[in-house]
């Protein structure tokens, strides 16, 4: 079953991590060894670059208070954007589906505080799966009877993951940037987008692999973890154009923005041209469940009815999802 798109937002923090400021930490890192492996340019950050340099943010809690934004305010902010895309309004979502790799609190779910931000009376929870929390709900809401959801779901993700990161660690200091991303879905009126083909598939053993703990900073197996990630956005992409690939549409792909490196080597093992593989990574860095979806906010206005987009993800857990965005309009 298809699930459209009617309208997609997002939103960056203004202030800007550089490769030179990183180099200003005395981490071991440079511009050269940065673009060398990741690929980074920048990156945006809720924290204040005075704070970053005072403290490396090594407590935890003094990162939450430091904070220029609350999660929440994020993901308004974000879904502003979405609805008047949409054209559709606060009191015609029927339900809000938050997520996230590390929400500001444990209780109660993200998605209500974001609900409350915005006017939504309708129920409002979480669906958090890290970096697949955009992947996750499309694919319960295309097992769903359409008869039984509400006509317009808003889905919203806030990621702060500066504030997870220990800015002593260079392999994880390079990496990761905030943001948030919202988008108002249907599954029975037709939208600008229809998503098709949702894959999701978890490799539970390897649960270990990526984590934050409740009181830690962010961690993973680097080495294992992108072998994963390289494998199965691969896998998926070739899944998807050998269902879909249509001589008379546009193919495009955007993969999980985490480390443009290893976006690169997915385009060669699947064909995608370098002007049809669309990214943010370089400007904006990780910014886990927000990144794949909000290169297909930035780009709104381009996309015309004749692209197809490819999308795939993997995350903590581990898991991976993908999905073709076919335009319509």
């Amino acid at each position: 079953m298809s699930v459209y798109l009617h309208g997609i937002g997002h939103f960056h923090p203004e202030t800007e991590i550089t490769n030179h400021f990183l180099e200003e930490l005395d981490i071991g890192t440079s511009d050269a060894w940065i673009m060398e492996r990741v690929g980074i340019r920048s990156r945006r950050t809720v924290l204040s670059l005075d704070y970053l340099r005072a403290t490396k943010n090594v407590d935890l809690r003094a990162a939450a208070e430091a904070s220029s934004y609350r999660h929440a305010e994020l993901g308004v902010r974000a879904a502003r954007m979405a609805l008047e895309r949409a054209g559709v309004k606060a009191s015609e979502i029927g339900m809000l589906i938050g997520g996230g790799s590390a929400p500001e609190l444990l209780s109660p779910a993200q998605g209500c505080a974001i609900a409350a931000g915005l006017g939504v009376t309708a129920p409002a929870f979480d669906i958090a799966s890290a970096c697949t929390s955009f992947f996750v709900p499309l694919h319960l809401l295309s097992m769903m009877d359409p008869a039984r959801v509400p006509d317009f779901v808003m889905m919203v993700i806030p990621e702060v993951l500066t504030a997870t990161t220990d800015y002593r660690n260079r392999s994880d200091a390079v990496l990761f940037g905030d943001g948030a991303v919202a988008a108002v879905l249907s599954t029975r009126v037709p939208g600008r987008a229809s998503i098709l083909g949702n894959i999701l598939a978890s490799d539970p053993a390897s649960f270990d692999k990526v984590s934050i703990p409740r009181h830690g900073f962010f961690r993973q197996e680097g080495q294992s973890v992108q072998k994963f990630a390289i494998k199965n956005m691969i896998s998926m992409i070739k899944q998807l154009q050998a269902s879909f690939q249509n001589p008379d549409r546009a193919w495009g792909f955007v993969g999980h923005q985490a480390n443009f490196r290893m976006l690169e080597r997915v385009c060669e093992s699947t064909g995608v041209a370098p002007e049809r593989h669309f990214h943010n990574v370089a400007d904006f860095g990780n910014t886990g469940a927000v990144g794949s979806p909000s290169v297909i906010s930035q780009r709104w206005d381009r996309w015309t009815p004749r692209d197809d987009v490819g999308v795939a993800g993997v995350g903590a857990g581990l898991t991976s999802g993908s999905y073709l965005l076919r335009f319509l309009r």
